[in-house]
């Protein structure tokens, strides 16, 4: 039988991955730095692999620490959900299916303020790339960016109108003279993408009035999260949705030197129709509220 992590070891990685840095992972977890820069060198030494890697006065996950997140943070819910269950002697998971990049960009720094407020609410986070189908197999909900018409099982909670735009490091603006220059600048500047995304710059260069086929693809990634990193690291220009680069513009990772323009998507939650859960209509007002605050609005 395959020896498992610590489990300690993996709380203290989860809350690291979580919070940017090993104070802010102690002091979340009620225990001193050394205890949790120890936990993250045991579990270190037992996958021989690094997890994170210094960038300037903060921490960077690597690859390697990207892929054991996703697997920790479904690991700690599910125990988590167990617990309450074992506790309440019911079960009343809900699993809320997104795309991965969502999931961890934004949903996965709100879900302690979600459990805050609406603490009836037990959510099981699945990452989904694909459409989901008409029966929403697997999910009881869906937290997704969509364009109507939906489809008639559906019940769905209209959030927010989605709105992306191009993002890049402050070095990248200033080593490409794009301070006050107009939109137009990016016909002649290769361009980072995904391929999980391919319409996403093709939409922006028509809310703006270019011809998308004036625009120079460059290097593709093969998710936003991997895309938005890159553009993070100075790699190059990106396109984004803003609520899920409004933490990186705020703390100055990252430049919006045009703002953020209507692509005709809305974020939506959906439902079955015919449920009758309560708390989807808690749920959608709470995401609703959090998407307007993030945007600004």
């Amino acid at each position: 039988m395959d020896k498992l992590p610590p489990l300690n070891a993996i709380k203290a990685f989860e809350a690291i991955a979580r919070c940017g840095s090993v104070s802010d992972a102690a002091r979340s977890l009620h225990v001193t730095h050394g205890a949790v820069s120890r936990q993250l060198r045991l579990l270190e030494e037992d996958l021989g692999c690094v997890l994170f890697q210094r960038h300037g006065r903060g921490l960077v996950m690597t690859e390697a620490g990207e892929r054991l997140q996703a697997t920790a943070i479904e690991a700690l819910d599910m125990l988590r959900s167990a617990r309450r269950r074992l506790r309440a002697g019911q079960d009343r998971t809900r699993v809320l299916g997104c795309p991965g990049s969502l999931l961890a960009r934004w949903m996965i720094p709100r879900l302690e303020r979600l459990r805050q407020d609406i603490p009836g609410l037990d959510l099981h986070l699945a990452a989904h790339e694909q459409p989901p189908d008409d029966a929403l197999s697997g999910l009881d909900a869906g937290l997704f960016i969509a364009t109507p018409p939906w489809p008639p099982s559906w019940t769905v909670h209209e959030l927010g109108n989605e709105r992306i735009g191009p993002v890049m490091a402050p070095a990248v603006v200033a080593g490409m003279g794009l301070d006050n220059a107009p939109p137009q600048r990016l016909v002649d500047l290769p361009l980072l993408h995904t391929l999980s995304r391919p319409e996403a710059w093709p939409a922006w260069a028509r809310a703006v009035g270019i011809n998308p086929s004036d625009l120079q693809p460059g290097q593709a990634f093969e998710h936003l999260y991997y895309l938005l990193e890159a553009a993070v690291a100075g790699l190059g220009i990106a396109i984004a949705p803003q609520p899920l680069v409004a933490a990186d513009l705020s703390a100055g990772r990252l430049c919006a030197p045009w703002g953020f323009v209507d692509t005709g998507g809305t974020w939506i939650l959906c439902t079955v129709r015919g449920g009758t859960d309560a708390r989807v209509g808690a749920l959608a007002t709470w995401l609703r509220k959090e998407l307007e605050d993030g945007n600004g609005t």
